[in-house]
């Protein structure tokens, strides 16, 4: 059982060295750092996310991940202004880092 109070361990980029380290007050945390507060849109695409790279062992870059939207969340949210103006900057690599996952292989 680990502390609640023990500090992140996070790469010079902000991504967590322990992708076992990860939990939902996390993801609040590494948002709020970022300026951004959670809502049910963030979460479904934190969840999406974390599924796909479960299933393909890598974080999508942005292709793959509008891609994924559109297959699991539908045509409307499939587009890159949505995920931008969820997660601002770059969306891929935004959303990789607050899910607690990896830096997207393809992304600067």
């Amino acid at each position: 059982m680990t502390s609640d109070h023990k500090p992140l361990q996070l790469d010079e980029e902000g991504y967590l060295y322990n992708l076992e380290d990860w939990t939902p007050f996390i993801a609040e945390q590494l948002a709020a750092s970022e300026g951004l507060t959670l809502t049910e849109a963030h979460w479904e695409l934190i969840d999406l996310i974390r599924d796909f790279y479960h299933t393909y062992e890598h974080s999508p870059a942005m292709r793959p991940l509008v891609k994924a939207v559109g297959i699991k969340l539908g045509a409307d949210k499939a587009k890159s202004i949505y995920l931008m103006q969820l997660f601002p900057g770059s969306p891929a690599k935004r959303l990789a880092r607050i899910a607690g996952l990896p830096k997207p292989a393809n992304c600067l």
